[in-house]
């Protein structure tokens, strides 16, 4: 993603989807300027009158999101020498410039909604029950107690794997991965007590992600990433570029 510092509004009205709030929530813990962001908006919320939980509209997400590109953020004003207010060209102008874009997305979210403000617990669920139809990717990266480990490469790139065994399944979630070597692919590599590994799919090409990885994942001790030739291969020709170590199965 180009900016997650954008994601503290998304973040604050629980809008985010799973993947996105795991790699917010890490981005959260080193950014002080997003944490004031966030603190500000939740205090603004929880200011406002309860309602009644209603479910959304059909497509409300595809709707919001298509909504949210034709907005243009206006610049913040701020106090200048004079004592007027004008437009701001300092560095603090961006983060407030987020601020007020957070603040019209959750406008837009209740306008759509219609009826005021309305709090919802499924923000994007569609009218085929009134549970959302979980993705196996999502169910992992929401069970409480999947377990989590993360690895920081240079050049700013990061993943996170996370395991739940009740699932049975892993997610790998990605930021800023760099391509694989032309004519090469990144695999990915379920590891058992034994050290032998297991082909568990390949990594798209993309540099954010979220990659549900193929098998059981409940009895591996690790997982691994591998760069394999073009389509794969059904055991690793190199040594792990990332290993993911998991707790005993």
């Amino acid at each position: 993603m180009s900016d997650i510092h954008a994601l503290s509004g998304a973040y604050a009205i629980d809008a985010l989807e799973p993947a996105e709030r795991l790699l917010f929530e890490q981005h959260l813990a080193t950014c002080a300027d997003c944490r004031a962001e966030v603190a500000s908006l939740q205090e603004a919320a929880a200011m406002l009158p309860e309602t009644t939980e209603v479910p959304p509209p059909p497509a409300l997400r595809d709707r919001v999101l298509s909504d949210i590109s034709t907005v243009r953020p206006l610049p913040p004003e701020v106090d200048r020498p004079d004592g007027s207010a004008g437009d701001a060209a300092t560095p603090l102008a961006p983060r407030r410039r987020r601020f007020r874009t957070a603040l019209t997305v959750a406008a837009a979210v209740a306008a759509l909604i219609g009826g005021g403000v309305v709090v919802a617990t499924q923000p994007w669920s569609d009218d085929q029950g009134s549970q959302t139809q979980l993705s196996a990717a999502d169910r992992v990266l929401n069970d409480p107690e999947a377990e989590h480990v993360h690895q920081e490469f240079p050049g700013g790139a990061a993943a996170t794997l996370v395991r739940s065994k009740a699932e049975g399944k892993a997610v790998l979630v990605t930021t800023k991965m760099p391509p694989a070597p032309d004519g090469k692919v990144y695999e990915l590599w379920f590891q058992d007590a034994s050290g032998s590994m297991v082909p568990a799919g390949l990594m798209p090409p993309k540099s954010d992600q979220t990659v549900l990885l193929s098998g059981d994942a409940t009895d591996a001790s690790a997982v691994g990433i591998t760069v394999e030739p073009a389509g794969g291969s059904d055991e690793p020709t190199s040594d792990p570029i990332a290993l993911f170590e998991l707790g005993a199965a």
